[in-house]
């Protein structure tokens, strides 16, 4: 602090109209200054809400003495207390324990130093200034305590269930050849691309504000969604034209429209209505599905019926049209050396919870990096949340450090695992990340503090994406859209299962969430949705994580996979592995499928 002096505190007290009997009241005011280590300023100010209190008391050394006693030293006396506080504080903040750490070492050298090893200490590593490092800082270094569960709760316990699970590392649901694929990498991997199929203004690729949407936006994006998919279906089965859905008929007619419930329970047979969108007059009708003998139906789903409308009110459709998938992506293969192109890419893929329910403790994520390690796979798709807002834990704020910086660790521990191996981490964010935006399309994580080298083999994308791997397409979205339109999908349909006829409604509604309404946990922005929320093209793989069972299965030319979570409860979990491998055109210069083979395994 810079000193003080008389025509400072003079000119402090002539600014407040304060006067004062001679100069030995100013040196007392300066002497007061240095022993309170206060500015000129800060004192004038005490003096004046001191002076006022007391009913306007006179400068001078009587009452400054009064003022010094009753104000300054009570002053002094709660900034101490407010430090011992905040240094008590601190020894319970995780920021602060590798502080208290290295001090503790520090006076462990010094004692070490001036002290004679006793009998039952020999067999203790000696300090040196060449090996400094004592057990507990070498144990620092470590993920496992980086990811230890006191390190995010006081209260936190390793879960007893997860670290007693059996079948670790049992192939639970396989696809193709997988049984003869070699499932562990090569030292020294060669180079693999990663990168978004869209780019610019067609990719999410920041934050963006969102709860400034009008029920007209809304409507919008609906009826486009109606009008674009009705047009590919008029096309691709020769339809004539639409009618009117409330207009009546007595003859079979074809009409377009979006299916929804009656209320807002769930749907079924009896409550369903069609509703068409503007150009058909944006009217409902209710329809008798008795004369289809085969139906899948869901709230959203865009369809094309033909039947009767006698009366106007109510439709009997007697066929349904299939929806039609985007065609597939296709690009120029390049030339590459035999023995390059005819290596397999394997990808992993993991979906969190990465802790226990009963505890924060990161020991399924250790696991997960120990199987990366030994696999040594290409790609590593991680889909959170890694800092699970549902965690009982984390619902009563029972940690002692931020959520950021929580899942800053858990990233960092990722990064830091694979660096050896240099795999491609690719980070997809979840609705339940209670340290990112709660919004769908969600946008990407940001890692400012990733180096440079880092920076080149980890990609952040949002939710939903389309990545593209060595000219292979994978569709992502950590929603639980299987667990949402599972609960709202009401089928006829004899001899298929609900995972399939889910999966076969994204891809023919070509849409990462077609559902409409969406469930009262997902916060839509329908105009961010129809730019960002649509897939472009039919993906090879689809990888949709989920509550629901593990899976793995082709639909209609596309490899589904719910890997499942990595924890379940209190016990362990799944996750998935591939091995895809790009082919080149057939004779006439076709595109020809990938060869994929895919397994989900238990942690």
């Amino acid at each position: 602090m810079a000193m003080l002096n008389t025509d400072q505190i003079k000119e402090e007290l002539e600014l407040f109209d304060i006067g004062y009997g001679d100069d030995s009241v100013l040196d007392k005011l300066v002497e007061q200054c240095m022993c309170h280590r206060m500015k000129g300023e800060d004192i004038v100010l005490e003096w004046v809400a001191f002076s006022t209190t007391k009913g306007g008391l006179k400068l001078s050394l009587d009452h400054l003495e009064q003022f010094e006693h009753e104000a300054l030293n009570k002053k002094n006396k709660s900034k101490q207390a407010a430090r011992r506080d905040d240094s008590y504080n601190r020894t319970r903040d995780i920021n602060s324990l590798q502080d208290l750490i290295k001090a503790e070492e520090e006076e462990e050298n010094l004692l070490d130093s001036y002290s004679t090893p006793a009998k039952g200490s020999q067999k203790r590593a000696l300090t040196t200034p060449e090996n400094p490092q004592s057990k507990r800082s070498a144990r620092m270094t470590s993920p496992g305590l980086l990811l230890s569960p006191a390190s995010f709760s006081p209260c936190a316990t390793p879960s007893q269930k997860y670290s007693v699970r059996g079948s670790r590392g049992e192939v639970v649901s396989t696809f193709g050849e997988s049984q003869d694929q070699r499932w562990s990498g090569q030292k020294g991997q060669r180079e693999v691309s990663v990168r978004p199929l869209l780019s610019g203004e067609d990719a999410l690729t920041s934050s963006y504000k969102y709860m400034f949407q009008r029920l007209r936006d809304v409507r919008d994006v609906l009826t486009e969604k109606i009008e674009v998919l009705g047009e590919e279906l008029k096309v691709h089965f020769n339809i004539e034209d639409f009618s009117p859905v409330s207009l009546p008929a007595q003859d079979q007619v074809t009409v377009l429209g979006q299916v929804c419930c009656d209320s807002n329970g769930k749907l079924n047979a009896k409550s369903v209505l069609l509703e068409a969108g503007q150009e058909h007059g944006g009217r409902q009708v209710r329809l008798d599905l008795s004369d289809l003998r085969e139906y899948s139906l869901f709230p959203g789903q865009v369809v094309v019926m033909e039947g009767m409308n006698t009366d106007g009110l109510k439709f009997m459709p007697s066929k349904l049209y299939e929806g039609v998938p985007l065609p597939f992506y296709s690009t120029e293969v390049k030339e590459e050396p035999e023995d390059v192109e005819s290596q397999p890419v394997m990808v992993f893929t993991a979906c969190g919870p990465y802790t226990p329910s009963d505890s924060l403790a990161y020991d399924p994520l250790i696991d997960l990096l120990n199987v990366i390690s030994r696999d040594r796979p290409h790609v590593c798709i991680l889909f959170g949340p890694f800092v699970d807002s549902k965690h009982e834990q984390i619902e009563k704020g029972q940690v002692t450090e931020t959520f950021e910086s929580i899942f800053s660790r858990c990233v960092n521990s990722l990064v830091e695992g694979t660096r050896a191996i240099g795999c491609k981490l690719v980070f997809v964010p979840s609705q339940r990340d209670v340290h990112h935006h709660f919004i769908y399309p969600q946008p990407p994580f940001t890692l400012p503090d990733l180096s440079k080298e880092d920076v080149e083999r980890v990609s952040l994308v949002p939710d939903p994406c389309t990545l593209v791997i060595e000219g292979v397409t994978f569709g992502l979205t950590s929603t639980d859209i299987l667990f949402h339109m599972g609960a709202e999908e009401i089928s006829s349909a004899a001899g298929s299962d609900r995972f399939s006829r889910i999966m076969k409604h994204m891809l023919t509604q070509r849409s990462y969430y077609p559902l409409y309404p969406p469930t009262e946990e997902i916060n839509m922005d329908y105009e961010k949705f129809q730019q960002h929320g649509h897939m472009p093209v039919t993906p090879d793989v689809l990888l949709v994580p989920s509550e629901l069972r593990y899976f793995i299965r082709d639909v209609i030319g596309c490899l589904c996979i719910n890997p499942g979570r990595l924890t379940k409860g209190q016990v362990g979990g799944t996750f998935g592995r591939l091995l895809v491998q790009r082919r080149g055109p057939d004779p006439e210069g076709k595109r020809r499928s990938p060869c994929i083979s895919g397994q989900v395994v238990k942690i």
